[in-house]
């Protein structure tokens, strides 16, 4: 864990930033306030309508199905599922025993899993058979106790006929989650979160958020961090209805915004581009975007002035796995500010830039570290201060604005993608000599990965559909595919041979813009 000086921690424990509160006793709070409150499931496999009540009883029944096999605080439950109703049920099923969570993206590839489950080694892992192109491959679960395949008699055989009562005492500073997050390593690095990381970042989350956002519709993976915590954390201790999807197809979620009145909170601009340049998108359909948040992806201006213009109330915010929200515009933010600028500081959040730029952060809601103890030993120093390895400018009035970044992530449809990665897998090809990988511009997505090759003698460029395959056959997850190849005789090099990639990165950007 990294370290955390005394004085922080006193100063998060004097406002009420860090509370002795667990993350199960958190959620059971806030479930006494909304069992009556509507839980609805858009889905073509897995349709679900009714209360936060009802599935509230049905994870006090598999919480006390697993404490009956042994399962309890700092046990690992891993799981990885769509936006299901039983994903809900397992994440407040682990919260009740204080066990910690490991949500898995549902479309994370063999590659993925099996480097997640040998770095967690889960006690319980609960998926599904299969779902879109994810598989359950029971080899990489084989050394797991317990595993629940959703839709199958294995997961219903685990709930217990009886609710567990009430939630399992625990160490409100200790782990409550690990999210495993793509970025500069080969392999997702694993954060890890506190009961009291994440407690505050729920609760200030919810503070910040302008009133009046209506029935809010979540798309984002509940195997994300941000999903989670919007879909399981934010609705509960609003005592607001939870409605979440499985696929994002835009043309499904326009007619749900007009049949049920449900409205897009933001994330990443491909959620919002998606429903505005669809065909089917009318101006009564604009009339629920009231409040569009962005963040997670690289936001144009272009893109926030658009929806402004639009009438829509729109702000920008900036954080990672890591540190949830390092800033964001509050509400009374000027527009400019809202519009331009990735916000100011959040509440107890402390930022600064260090001599090359580089954004460094602290806060309450900071992780503990990584899962990999030299990883947190590079990324944070001993007055409790993280390396974001983001690039940014601080205006007068202490907004900013992200200008670059020094680590190699393509964040593709706010799905962070490790460049380094995906030229590892390209590499294994006979035909290639040299990958470099970098993000090439994307109207819908954000960013795409684009891969640069320099092709070995005697050999022909790969088209993309020999790409495709190659990284099939690797089970990569298929967010991460190049989607875009360039041939080059060389790379633009330092005096020592380094590839300067900041040069290859600007000539996909030119190419791609030309």
């Amino acid at each position: 864990m990294r370290s955390i000086p005394a004085d922080l921690v006193s100063r998060y424990e004097r406002h009420g930033w860090w509370t002795g509160e667990s993350l199960g006793e958190l959620i059971a709070t806030g479930l006494e306030r909304s069992r009556d409150t509507g839980f609805h499931v858009h889905s073509a496999v897995r349709p679900y309508a009714g209360t936060c009540g009802e599935v509230e009883r049905d994870a006090r029944r598999l919480a006390a199905g697993l404490a009956a096999r042994g399962v309890g605080p700092g046990d690992v439950v891993a799981l990885q599922l769509p936006n299901w109703r039983e994903a809900a049920v397992t994440f407040w099923a682990s919260a009740f025993l204080g066990a910690v969570i490991v949500p898995i993206v549902h479309f994370y590839g063999r590659k993925e899993l099996a480097h997640i489950l040998a770095t967690a080694r889960p006690r319980v892992f609960i998926t599904t058979e299969a779902f879109g192109r994810m598989r359950f491959q029971p080899d990489l679960a084989a050394d797991v106790p317990i595993v629940g395949l959703v839709g199958d008699a294995s997961f219903d055989d685990l709930l217990a006929d009886e609710p567990f009562e009430g939630t399992a005492a625990v160490d409100p500073s200790g782990p409550a989650l690990i999210a495993f997050t793509s970025g500069t390593t080969r392999d997702p690095k694993g954060v890890i979160h506190s009961h009291q990381t994440l407690g505050f970042e729920t609760r200030q989350l919810l503070e910040n958020y302008p009133p009046g956002r209506g029935r809010q519709l979540t798309a984002t993976p509940v195997g994300h961090f941000i999903g989670m915590i919007g879909a399981f954390l934010i609705p509960v201790l609003e005592a607001a209805p939870i409605d979440l999807c499985d696929v994002w197809d835009p043309a499904k979620v326009l007619t749900l915004i007009e049949r049920d009145g449900l409205s897009i909170g933001g994330g990443p601009p491909y959620f919002v581009t998606s429903l505005l340049d669809h065909p089917d998108c009318r101006p009564e359909h604009l009339a629920h975007f009231t409040t569009v948040g962005l963040g997670g992806s690289s936001v144009p201006s272009s893109l926030t002035r658009r929806l402004a213009d639009l009438g829509m109330f729109v702000f920008r915010s900036y954080g990672s796995t890591e540190h949830p929200s390092i800033t964001g515009s509050r509400p009374d933010a000027p527009e400019e500010k809202r519009l331009f600028t990735d916000g100011d500081a959040r509440p107890g959040v402390e930022i600064r830039l260090g001599p090359d730029g580089e954004i460094h952060s602290r806060g309450p809601d900071l992780c503990l570290g990584y899962t990999d103890d030299e990883l947190t030993r590079r990324a944070f120093d001993e007055d409790g201060w993280y390396r974001t390895g983001d690039i940014g400018t601080l205006d007068e009035d202490g907004y900013l604005t992200i200008t670059d970044r020094k680590a190699d992530v393509i964040i593709r449809g706010g799905e962070n993608i490790s460049a380094l990665e995906v030229e590892e897998v390209l590499l294994a090809m006979p035909a290639v000599a040299e990958a470099v990988v970098v993000a090439a511009p994307d109207a819908r997505l954000g960013e795409r990965a684009a891969a640069v090759l320099r092709i070995r003698a005697g050999y022909a460029m790969p088209s993309i559909d020999d790409v495709r395959a190659h990284f099939r056959r690797a089970g990569v997850a298929t967010q991460k595919w190049p989607e875009e190849l360039m041939e080059v005789d060389d790379y633009p090099r330092t005096a020592s041979g380094k590839v300067q990639k900041f040069l290859v990165r600007e000539h996909v950007r030119m190419t791609t813009a030309g």
